[in-house]
Formats: structure tokens, C-alpha cells, sequence
């Protein structure tokens, strides 16, 4: 099968972002929280701790804003989850 063909919608259409934050989980730093690890939004640079992370500030941040995609954003680490479409991509 195409990787193309394995891609979501939402997968396919994923660009590079600017972090809106590089010192952590930008709701978790508001609060004087901590997290476990981060998480970046494909569509708007959004930082949010991962659902590992008691506040699962990512996930919220996908359910308010409607962007589906996030990237690690743990050093090393570059793949893609797509929420809606519960998909992986490690890219190439």
C-alpha cells in the first residue's frame, strides 16, 4: 500500500508550525503545574502535556480548537498523532 494511501485526511495536510511556547506545557506553566511529556499542535504551534500528564492539556486543546494533529515534542522524537482518526505517523 502507498503511504499516501495509509495517510488520514488530516494526516495528509499537515505543515510545519511554530512552537508557541519552548519552555514547556504552556497551561501546565500558567498553573505551576508540571507534565510528563509535550505534545505540539500541527495547526496553530499550541504546546500541551500529553494524556499521560494529569491535566492532558493536548487533548483539550484538541477538543476546544477542532485541530486534530499534534507532534511530539520531545527532543528526538518527530511522530504525528491524529486524534479523530486514533493514527501514528513516523515520518520518514
Amino acid at each position: 500500500m502507498a503511504a499516501e494511501e495509509q495517510l488520514c485526511d488530516h494526516l495528509a495536510n499537515v505543515h510545519e508550525v511554530k512552537p508557541l511556547s519552548t519552555r514547556g506545557c504552556e497551561e501546565c506553566l500558567k498553573r505551576g503545574d508540571s507534565w510528563v511529556h509535550l505534545r505540539l499542535c500541527m495547526e496553530c504551534g499550541n504546546v500541551g502535556c500529553c494524556d499521560d500528564s494529569k491535566n492532558k492539556h493536548a487533548s483539550g486543546h484538541v477538543q476546544a480548537s477542532g485541530h486534530p494533529v499534534v507532534r511530539s515534542f520531545e527532543p528526538g522524537e518527530r511522530w504525528l498523532y491524529c486524534y479523530p482518526d486514533d493514527m501514528f505517523l513516523e515520518p520518514d
